[in-house]
């Protein structure tokens, strides 16, 4: 069999997932759970690239987690995959026919795969970590989930200010992840 290439379609709450050439596709969970259980999916298949677009951070967790794991893994212009579905006809918009398009993308243009120095590695996935968690406490905050009742607009300013020092401090490390998507 030849080169497998993979599309990954990166949405808050699922990924999906689209393989060339067999044709494969399955949706899973976007969370520590099931991105587990890609990256495990993924490593028995010997992708020549594995390819996500860059979705304001939602990819971050699993680009992490695959690039941990020793796959090839490119993380890609939004509208460059867009242009690139454009030339080729395929303008519907679909959760899984973006990761098939993504999986396409990726065998016709090639984008280098970036590897990441390990210390640079483990500094992104405390920040993917950290990230996820105040995420989740700003929507607790903002819903008035239990236990939350007592929280002042304080905390939620604090949590929100501190997520997008966070999400900047992500953003620099954009350039590691996807430098195509900062020229």
């Amino acid at each position: 069999m030849g080169a497998i290439w993979v599309g990954i379609d990166v949405s808050k709450r699922c990924l999906d997932v689209a393989v060339r050439p067999t044709g494969e596709r399955f949706s899973i969970d976007n969370d520590d759970t099931g991105i587990k259980n890609l990256t495990k999916t993924l490593a028995k298949r010997s992708a020549q690239l594995i390819v996500l677009e860059a979705t304001g951070g939602h990819e971050y967790a699993a680009a992490y987690a695959l690039m941990k794991a020793g796959l090839p893994v490119a993380v890609v212009n939004p509208r460059q995959v867009r242009d690139f579905a454009r030339a080729v006809g395929k303008l519907a918009k679909t959760d899984p026919i973006d990761a098939k398009i993504l999986a396409h993308f990726g065998e016709a243009v090639q984008p280098p795969a970036r590897p990441v120095p390990d210390q640079q590695l483990e500094e992104i996935g405390h920040l993917v970590t950290r990230h996820r968690q105040l995420v989740q406490i700003t929507s607790m905050v903002s819903v008035g989930a239990p236990g939350m009742a007592n929280s002042t607009t304080n905390l939620s300013f604090s949590s929100s200010a501190y997520a997008t020092v966070l999400g900047a401090t992500l953003i620099r490390y954009s350039g590691i992840l996807a430098p195509s998507f900062l020229s």
